[in-house]
């Protein structure tokens, strides 16, 4: 009986152990609206600097569009990853309402910042 448990105790580790690692919080979706992005500037110019093609537009529901097509997107917590699409692999960060940050490969984030600046123009 006791070989029983010891067995079972290690089967519920073991599903343990293989949850996903990536699942960070729980899935949402971003404010719908068009989205710019700029880097920041400096002291002798513009405070940012607007990234042409870099824009975006969240059309619903895990959707949205850019200049060169369509795709999806995951947010789980903070974290959004677009998932098809032209942006497909690009990762951002949620810092408030209608900002995000974009996430470089190594984990840390970058300097390019977008943010919702109106609905979607159709």
């Amino acid at each position: 009986m006791k070989t029983s448990t010891t067995l079972a105790s290690i089967a519920a580790l073991a599903v343990l152990a293989t949850a996903p690692v990536f699942a960070q919080g729980r899935l949402s979706l971003l404010d719908r609206g068009e989205y710019v992005c700029a880097l920041p500037g400096d002291a002798t110019s513009s405070a940012w600097v607007e990234q042409e093609g870099r824009g975006f537009a969240i059309t619903g529901g895990s959707s949205y569009r850019t200049a060169r097509g369509s795709g999806t997107y995951l947010m789980e917590g903070k974290q959004v990853t677009f998932t098809r699409g032209p942006m497909r692999g690009t990762r951002m960060m949620l810092l408030g309402s209608g900002m995000l940050q974009e996430v470089g490969r190594d984990g840390k984030l970058g300097r390019l910042r977008c943010h919702r600046t109106g609905p979607v123009a159709d």
